[in-house]
């Protein structure tokens, strides 16, 4: 049986041209094998709007991902903390399905959790009040009617105010909450659980309830990447 692939934080721009050809390799070399790919979140560094797709090195994101799945592979996207603003128009490009956050699968028979990860942050709370303004759809529909090159002069501003914010707290603030994570768990019936977000790749085993639960942390693709392989006998990180 092929195995499910999960990557997530690739942070792809035209800055970072060897992150670039690492995933697409991965598309081309590795993906191909699996049965479905799922991106869980911050497939870009940023995303100003759909109609972003004109720039050439969208375009080619959008193609590489469209020829996987005309390889049969079935491709998932879910929105991250960078580019929640994708939206149909590359989804049909790119021939993606948007994955709510968090989704519940069945992966092999075994229920998973996925999500982004940045909900679980409930400590930075700062962030997620941010994150409740961008998220509404009147925001995003007023941030939208912008021409582009202004939506992308504001999010490059809000870059450089979220590091200097983050410069400033506590590792742990930056984390998963456990309490956070012990709810998602408990309202979903104790699943394993799949996320990125916080770039601190691991296996966690986690106690809700007297119940243990897997969760494993995706890591960022700054250097060579990874993602987890997932079959009925389980899962595995290994390198991209």
């Amino acid at each position: 049986m092929k195995p499910t692939l999960f990557v997530a934080d690739l942070h792809l721009c035209r800055a970072r041209p060897d992150i670039s050809l690492a995933f697409f390799r991965f598309l081309t070399d590795t993906a191909p094998g699996a049965q479905a790919l799922y991106i869980l979140g911050d497939l870009f560094e940023y995303w100003a709007g759909d109609d972003d797709l004109a720039d050439p090195f969208n375009a080619e994101v959008a193609s590489a991902l469209a020829a996987l799945g005309e390889n049969g592979v079935a491709v998932a996207l879910m929105h991250g903390n960078r580019d929640f603003l994708l939206g149909e128009v590359f989804a049909r490009a790119s021939g993606t399905s948007l994955l709510p956050d968090p989704s519940l699968i069945d992966l092999y028979g075994t229920p998973t959790l996925l999500m982004h990860g940045d909900t679980l942050c409930t400590a930075d709370r700062a962030y997620m009040e941010f994150r409740i303004k961008v998220r509404d759809p009147l925001w995003q529909q007023a941030f939208l009617a912008r021409p582009l090159e202004e939506r992308e002069a504001i999010i490059q501003g809000m870059r450089r105010e979220s590091t200097r914010e983050q410069a400033h707290k506590e590792p742990d603030i930056l984390d998963v909450s456990p309490d956070a994570v012990a709810a998602a768990l408990r309202r979903h019936h104790y699943p394993r659980l799949i996320h990125g977000h916080t770039h601190r790749p691991a296996r966690h085993s986690v106690q809700v309830d007297g119940r243990t639960c897997e969760r494993w942390v995706l890591p960022a693709w700054y250097g060579r990447g990874g993602y987890l392989c997932c079959d009925p006998s389980g899962c595995h990180a290994l390198p991209a």
